[in-house]
């Protein structure tokens, strides 16, 4: 079990990492595609499409990686070996989701740190906040908004963070990774529902962090930004 953890940890530092790293003009865009293909919907509308988009890429990955374990003989080992590549995919998913929504309340960290706090603080929920404010010394009622600011002691904050998530994500996600592999169909359906409850609690947690959608759109839409490989993987096709 130490091993696994240890494995897990490397991993999902990694990944998170990556993910914290996105650059707001990358993310500013991404947010842009929405409303260059709707451009009469508001920060709220455009939010839910945002919200539609990750529960659907989450639930199908993860119902694509519990498929695989329906193949005859080679099914349980072709699974396992893809659990590891959807669970990073998940966790990417997330973190372009977290700063997407951030985007659009106008919540753009400038720097590596306070986005990779960001993403965790999220996901992880009520904990977050609580390890946020402490860390801070004042609550707001929309949290995430404190995380704009120079924190002293950042890396000592994400430390914190990133023990929480740890062993919040063993806890959370290690059942749903060995389910997905079962066999006969079985490893499909839980794959797919445990992906997309895992998606809700993300986003009702980013509800809580980032407070109701702003009314207005406070920043013009932005024309010249080269999006990250990340980002590609979470788009909407213009309709």
């Amino acid at each position: 079990m130490p091993i696994f953890k240890a494995g897990v940890e490397k991993a999902i530092r990694a990944v998170l990492d990556n993910g914290a790293q996105l650059q707001a003009p990358a993310v500013a865009k991404y947010v842009d595609r929405f409303r260059r293909a709707h451009p009469e919907e508001s920060p709220a509308q455009i939010i839910g499409r945002i919200e539609t988009l990750y529960l659907t890429t989450v639930t199908g990955s993860g119902t694509a990686v519990g498929a695989t374990a329906a193949v005859p003989a080679v099914g349980t080992l072709a699974a396992l070996a893809a659990v590891s590549a959807e669970t990073t995919f998940f966790l990417e998913a997330s973190a372009v989701y977290t700063l997407a929504v951030a985007a659009v309340h106008g919540i753009a960290p400038d720097d590596a740190e306070r986005r990779r706090a960001l993403v965790l603080a999220v996901v992880l929920g009520e904990s977050g906040m609580e390890i946020v404010e402490k860390n801070v010394g004042r609550s707001a009622q929309n949290w995430a908004s404190l995380l704009t600011e120079r924190i002293p002691g950042i890396r000592s904050l994400n430390d914190t963070l990133m023990r929480r998530f740890i062993l919040r994500f063993l806890a959370k996600r290690s059942p749903l990774m060995f389910g997905k592999v079962l066999p006969a169909g079985i490893g499909a359906a839980i794959g797919g529902f445990g992906n997309r409850t895992l998606g809700k609690q993300t986003i009702a947690n980013a509800h809580r962090a980032y407070g109701p959608a702003p009314l207005v759109w406070h920043t013009p839409v932005v024309i010249d930004a080269d999006p990250l490989p990340a980002l590609d993987q979470l788009r909407e096709e213009p309709q």
